[in-house]
């Protein structure tokens, strides 16, 4: 197969312009191209308002040799690594895995076992995905959070309500991450996302998807449970015996996969206490940003009428004078902004898109990040009690719903209050920025009065579940407030308009990444023989693309060590 780099296009081209171009790069007759197939497809918008596809294609040829012997540069021979699954061990289990979790590693995991013969057991806290749905859509309409069923917890995981991209810059040298994305396809997801360059499936979509991943389980043998949450695990001489069911019921099995997700707080906390060895990390945290997403498509692609690609999305990143870093994650280009709750008295916030990604904002955490030494202790869960004093604070400003505030506002809130706490500071008065918002001075108040007035201008958020109007900088540590302040501004120098007043935030967004890691070794088993830390939530992924990578990963590890059943 021979492989072109860099076809250039412009955007809206037709499929006869596209097979022209090939033969001319090859300098090949049409009828000595056999076929050909996208492998990669990014817009290039340096030319802006004219816009270009960037391809890389693979082309099967009546005659290889003699075409890599008269094309031109950019033509060479399509080396791409094949997934393989591994050859089976020599041990039979005793007992089917159990793999806890139905989010990307888990399903992945889960479907790959079953396909095999080894009838894994899913064991899900939360609910199917329809119910599910219900679930959140009664909580984003009326506030009444369901604990175990929500934006979080529950069939698909948190990825089921997001703009679903399958972005990661994970080294795949063993073909993982194409087969994820081909096990998708297959599932239902848009051929598509096999060679865009950014490739999303949607909220919307990621719902059937999920299903048919579920039925392939079950139909190869597998079992999924759903409301059956895992508050135990039982272990012998280091090694996993049983785990416990709702408190109640007790499975065997050697052989348990850790695939909870990143806000199993409860659940890490009980792997803390049975003896696993786990350790704090590191994440990032902010604010949900809004902007109209024609005004991002303009500075994006040099126009706002973008129906031949689609919503232009961004990346920004930045470096601030406190050392700490600043960047775009989760970009939702026509998306939504979601309150993502999983625990009463706390509020986290993140962001979805359709698949049409037709919404009238465009969004993204604008994210800060958090060092080990902002956590309250050194101990392994410190990172979790971190993010709940960020969400409690959120939870504060909202009243519970999700505070919104102006950037000019929160400026302006923010260098009044700063000035307060120096003049504070100065007189041997508590600096504590918390303590000071329940004694707001008359400019700040007068910044709301402001606010409240403005509430009816044209830019309105995006937003499922209720909101309000409110202050938000007591929400972050100040240097946070700070770094997130002036990364902003970096930001309006390469995307005109990003920093203005009218730009809507949202708080918090806190769940980013795992603050834990569980610990594994060069078998990745952690510290009690039989149980595999998996994706996201043990530390080890970043997103649904990854995470499903590692849930490869584990299966493959499971399959060296063990013969399947059938």
């Amino acid at each position: 197969m021979i492989r072109i780099q860099q076809l250039k296009l412009r955007v809206g081209h037709t499929d006869g312009e596209l097979e022209e171009k090939i033969c001319r790069l090859l300098r090949c007759k049409p009828q000595d191209l056999l076929s050909y197939e996208i492998r990669r497809r990014s817009i290039d918008a340096r030319k802006k308002p004219e816009l270009y596809y960037n391809y890389t294609i693979d082309c099967h040829m009546t005659d290889q040799r003699q075409t890599l012997k008269r094309a031109g540069k950019g033509v060479c021979i399509a080396q791409e690594p094949r997934y393989r699954f591994p050859e089976s061990g020599s041990v039979l289990p005793g007992h089917p895995p159990v793999i806890v979790g139905t989010g990307p590693a888990g399903l992945f995991c889960g479907l790959m076992l079953a396909k095999y013969g080894y009838r894994p057991l899913l064991v899900e806290r939360g609910t199917d995905v329809d119910t599910r749905i219900q679930d959140v859509a009664r909580f984003w309409e009326t506030g009444e959070l369901n604990p175990l069923s929500n934006v979080q917890f529950g069939e698909g995981g948190a990825g089921t309500f997001s703009d679903g991209k399958l972005n990661t810059l994970v080294k795949d040298p063993a073909g993982r991450n194409r087969e994820v994305l081909r096990l998708f396809v297959k599932a239902g997801a848009d051929a598509s996302i096999l060679y865009d360059s950014k490739p999303h499936i949607g909220t919307d979509a990621l719902v059937s998807i999920i299903k048919n991943i579920r039925k392939e389980i079950q139909d190869w043998g597998g079992t999924v449970r759903f409301n059956a949450k895992v508050t135990g695990i039982l272990h012998d001489k280091g090694k996993i015996t049983n785990v416990i069911i709702n408190d109640t019921e007790s499975i065997p099995c050697e052989t348990v996969v850790l695939a909870t997700g990143h806000s199993a707080r409860d659940t890490f906390q009980m792997l803390f206490d049975t003896g696993l060895t786990m350790e704090s990390k590191e994440f990032a945290a902010g604010f949900r940003v809004e902007h109209r997403q024609s005004a991002i498509n303009l500075s994006q692609y040099g126009m706002a009428d973008v129906a031949q690609t689609g919503a232009a999305p961004y990346k920004v990143t930045a470096q601030t004078a406190s050392g700490r870093g600043v960047y775009s994650f989760c970009m939702c280009p026509g998306g939504w902004v979601v309150n993502a709750s999983t625990e009463e008295g706390r509020l986290a916030v993140n962001g979805m898109s359709y698949s049409d990604r037709a919404g009238r904002n465009a969004n993204s955490a604008i994210i800060v990040s958090v060092k080990k030494s902002d956590f309250p202790s050194d101990h392994p869960l410190a990172g979790i009690a971190f993010q709940r004093t960020l969400e409690e604070a959120a939870y504060q400003a909202g009243g519970g719903k999700i505070p919104v505030q102006r950037l000019e506002d929160f400026r302006a809130v923010f260098a009044t209050r700063t000035k307060e706490n120096v003049r504070m500071a100065k007189t041997g008065h508590s600096t504590d920025i918390c303590s000071f918002s329940c004694n707001q001075p008359k400019e700040v108040r007068q910044v709301f009065r402001q606010t409240s007035e403005r509430v009816c201008e044209p830019f309105r958020p995006c937003i499922k579940g209720q909101y309000v109007f409110a202050d938000l900088t007591n929400v972050l540590p100040e240097e946070m407030t700070r770094a997130f302040l002036e990364g902003m501004e970096q930001f309006s120098h390469k995307i005109k308009g990003f920093a203005d007043g009218d730009t809507l935030i949202s708080a918090v967004e806190s769940r980013t990444s795992s603050p834990v890691r569980i610990l594994r070794d060069e078998t990745y088993q952690g510290s009690l023989k039989g149980a595999y830390p998996c994706g996201e939530g043990a530390g080890y992924a970043g997103g649904i693309l990854s995470a499903a990578m590692d849930g490869l990963r584990i299966a493959e590890t499971i399959r060296k060590q063990y013969c399947p059943y059938t």
